[in-house]
């Protein structure tokens, strides 16, 4: 014949102690904050965090223009390990022509192997300062998502360790109960005599 024992730890026991219904409802609280507390904690800090970086990349690109510019100064020779990547990049002196029609000169960041006489796009601010380019949507979306990730699991790593602290706590004082139950008890079965 098969018993089942579903929540062993709640129901009517006379072995039952009170730290046994602490730590079984603890139990309970743990796992909704990990399986709901903790993913709705990162959801609500994702979106947060996406509205408020969606706020910068928008101001940025009102502020910032693309403008085409020629490379007008001297290129570095020695980048052996970075001439084929385009990824890196290196000052330069630039012209470009504002949209009033004058040229106007200035050192920007030009990606690598950019040889004198060559165009690149440089973005400048309202001032017509070289500024990097305005954030990208995938950007943005990247960090909200590194940030919902990173706070749920804060939040998860906050629960387990809550959970840690109060189970230690809790075997304490249930061993503290054992130790007052056998001072009364020792007597009896081994026959001393305090």
């Amino acid at each position: 014949m098969r018993t089942r024992v579903r929540g062993r730890r709640l129901r009517h026991n006379p072995l039952r102690r009170r730290s046994d219904v602490f730590e079984a409802w603890t139990t309970v609280v743990v796992a909704l904050l990990l399986f709901l507390g903790a993913p709705a904690l990162g959801a609500a800090a994702a979106l947060w965090s996406h509205a408020g970086a969606q706020a910068v990349a928008a101001e940025q690109r009102a502020e910032r223009h693309r403008v085409r510019a020629t490379v007008e100064g001297s290129t570095p020779d020695t980048l052996p390990s970075v001439q084929a990547d385009s990824r890196h990049s290196y000052r330069a002196t630039v012209r470009w022509t504002t949209p009033e029609g004058t040229e106007r000169t200035g050192t920007a960041r030009v990606p690598a192997g950019t040889r004198h006489g060559d165009a690149v796009d440089v973005w400048l601010d309202s001032r017509g300062r070289n500024v990097p380019a305005p954030i990208h949507d995938s950007a943005v979306l990247q960090h909200s998502i590194t940030i919902g990730a990173c706070t749920t699991a804060g939040a998860a790593l906050a629960v387990l360790l809550a959970r840690c602290a109060v189970r230690k706590v809790t075997m304490r004082r249930r061993l503290a109960e054992w130790e007052c139950e056998w001072a009364l008890v020792e007597p009896q079965w081994t026959h001393r005599r305090a």
